[in-house]
């Protein structure tokens, strides 16, 4: 199968050992993607890669390797690391991610006793610091509000949500619109350039407070952007 007529692309996912990336990991497998896992720690990587090749129908695209090493032989770039490994993260990937598309799906978020709140990042957002930081790469926000709840449930069919992109060179937002397609369920739609990732990466913090008080999994829904979003589908 291919995307716009061109082979489907492989994916590397930076953290994919935490809950979102791993969640990541198995749709995409799931979709016949080639996924690679990426961790400081090989063999945890290994080991996730494992986990997620043991639900997912197309088991032997799922691998587990270093960062450096999961960047270079990606096509697309996925860093869902922690916050606090963030900068970490993109410093040593710089070379290996140079003209690739970068998907940014990290939201820093900082808690106290009131709860989650979005701390102050110097370069606006998470999404603003890896474009600083991979200054030759394209980078690309999405994913910050996907339940990795439901993204990991195996019996879970479809995610419906829809998923915010945002970037500032339109051939990469327009790819990563086709891979957010290729989960059941979601829609990925354009929001804008990454000078605005601040407002979408901050809104975590207010699903996080949704999803306490009513003990769900909460997600974003857009309303009357139907054909927006499927006319080039």
């Amino acid at each position: 199968m291919q995307l716009d007529n061109v082979p489907r692309p492989s994916i590397g996912i930076l953290g994919g050992t935490g809950a979102l990336g791993g969640g990541l990991a198995y749709r995409w497998a799931a979709a016949g993607l080639k996924v690679t896992i990426g961790s400081r720690n090989e063999e945890r990587a290994a080991e996730a890669a494992a986990r997620v090749s043991s639900g997912s129908p197309t088991a032997h695209s799922v691998t587990g390797t270093g960062l450096i090493e999961c960047a270079a032989n990606a096509d697309i770039v996925v860093v869902a690391v922690p916050w606090e490994a963030h900068r970490e993260t993109l410093e040593q990937i710089r070379d290996a991610a140079r003209g690739k598309v970068v998907i940014d799906v990290v939201n820093p978020l900082a808690f106290d006793k009131g709860g989650a709140y979005a701390p102050r990042v110097e370069e606006g957002s998470a999404a603003q610091q890896a474009q600083a930081v991979l200054p030759d790469s394209h980078v690309v926000a999405a994913f910050h509000h996907v339940s990795s709840v439901l993204l990991s449930d195996l019996t879970a069919e479809t995610v419906d949500t829809d998923v915010m992109v945002l970037g500032d060179d339109a051939e990469s937002t327009k790819k990563v619109q086709e891979l957010v397609r290729l989960i059941p369920g979601m829609r990925g739609i354009y929001a804008g350039k990454l000078r605005t990732a601040g407002a979408v990466e901050g809104l975590t913090a207010n699903l996080i407070a949704v999803n306490r008080r009513y003990k769900t999994h909460a997600g974003v829904g857009l309303t009357n952007v139907e054909e927006v979003a499927h006319a080039k589908a």
